[in-house]
């Protein structure tokens, strides 16, 4: 398939599949490296890019050869700015970084058995059974956020529910207090930090405002951890504050707390946002399939299908702990790869017309926009709680929804890491 139309003005000599444009339109990169170079050295990330399904799943599952302790690889991302900065804003900026409580390794950057340590005290409160029991509640943050905009015929869905919803179920998760002064700062700062992971290249003023609501957001969630140890309640912050590390009989330290905090504010929001946001776009691009969802299982596929096409995490980083051999190609001790999940959530050898919205597919559930393995994503059953009652949510209360064309077609924000849409502006009817 090397050869097809779609693909063959694709030239591996030259691609950079970091490069802004093909972040935003990566399909035809995708299709070529899956068909021509399945392990595919990128000079410009100074990492091997994987994007053939079998061979993401042999990399997922193989935490020994392939380790997730690649917090070093995302370190500098982000900062090119400082290349070019004065002498005074390089001081300035650095500065301020000495404020910050540096996260250690927890989840999502550990490989078992430390990473399972940290898991175990978390894996509860995103049980299937516990997340079933949050349905009535979730049901009544959608339903109220849909009263919002339900006249209004026009909106960034985005900004009206996309955002908004998944946001304050995880503030309310994890035990944000709910007046209005806390809840504010904390949309602002947990957008700010789920950018971060969006690895999008900022100027000296952006940087530093990034930091600052860093640098205010963890002393906003110790001070709530804090608290929670003198009086504990049911929620994430609580359960942190309190836990025993078993590994060492120690109770978790502030800088550990905040490492699994920050990984639950990308995980439990900015992913879910993103799904949402796609989910709606693939309906305004099928209409057909607006009325084709009243069934729940026809749904459950509509939402595996949308988390297949557009994985709101595309991709993430692994190190070669020793020599070895990936589908042929040789690495080496130390190599750094590049999954990419969203490519091989669209490998023809996996998924019929993978580029198609199929609702009736049979092996949707098999994508991998919540990985595979031992990091397969702890918010995975909340994630799909919120989507699997949102759309049919939205369709119950709107009909003949279709893009705004004032506002020209969505696109993507470039991202390496993350894959979301900054707006999306639809009109629709009341039902």
């Amino acid at each position: 398939m090397s050869s097809t139309a779609e693909t063959s003005g694709v030239d591996l000599e030259t691609l950079n599949l970091f490069e802004p444009s093909v972040l935003v339109d990566p399909w035809d990169a995708y299709q070529k490296l899956r068909d021509d170079a399945p392990v595919f050295y990128q000079e410009a990330m100074n990492a091997h890019v994987v994007t053939r399904y079998d061979l993401l799943i042999h990399v997922l599952r193989d935490t020994e050869t392939f380790s997730s302790k690649f917090d070093q690889v995302l370190g500098a991302s982000g900062f090119q700015f400082l290349e070019t900065a004065t002498e005074e804003q390089q001081a300035t900026f650095m500065g301020k970084a000495q404020e910050m409580i540096v996260p250690p390794p927890t989840m999502l950057t550990l490989d078992p058995p430390e990473h399972t340590n940290y898991r175990s005290l978390v894996n509860r409160v995103f049980t299937a059974g516990n997340v079933r029991k949050m349905e009535p509640y979730i049901q009544s943050v959608i339903d109220e956020t849909i009263e919002t905009f339900i006249d209004n015929g026009a909106i960034d869905f985005m900004d009206a529910f996309a955002f908004p919803v998944p946001l304050r179920i995880i503030a309310d998760r994890l035990g944000i207090p709910d007046g209005k002064e806390e809840r504010d700062f904390f949309y602002i700062a947990a957008t700010h930090a789920a950018a971060a992971l969006r690895l999008t290249p900022l100027d000296y003023d952006g940087a530093l405002e990034r930091m600052q609501y860093a640098i205010d957001l963890q002393k906003f969630l110790i001070g709530i951890a804090n608290e929670r140890r003198k009086n504990p309640t049911d929620d994430m912050i609580s359960i942190l504050a309190t836990a025993t590390f078993e590994a060492e009989d120690r109770p978790l330290n502030d800088p550990e707390i905040i490492s699994i905090l920050n990984q639950f504010l990308v995980a439990g929001h900015e992913t879910t946002t993103s799904t949402f946001g796609w989910g709606m776009l693939l309906l305004c691009r099928n209409p057909e399939v607006q009325e084709q969802l009243t069934d729940k299982k026809l749904v459950r596929n509509f939402v595996e299908e949308t988390l297949r096409l557009e994985a709101p995490v595309q991709g993430l980083p692994r190190i070669v702990t020793k020599d070895t051999d990936l589908g042929g190609y040789k690495l080496k001790a130390g190599d750094a790869l590049m999954l990419r999940y969203g490519a091989a959530n669209r490998d023809e050898r996996q998924f019929e017309n993978p580029d198609e919205l199929n609702i009736h597919r049979g092996n949707s559930g098999s994508q991998l926009a919540f990985g595979s393995g031992v990091h397969h994503c702890i918010g995975a059953p909340l994630a799909r709680q919120e989507l699997n009652l949102g759309f049919p949510s939205l369709l119950a209360r709107m009909k003949n929804i279709r893009l705004d064309e004032s506002h020209g077609d969505p696109v993507a924000e470039p991202s390496i890491i993350l894959r979301n849409l900054p707006e999306l502006h639809i009109t629709f009817d009341r039902r």
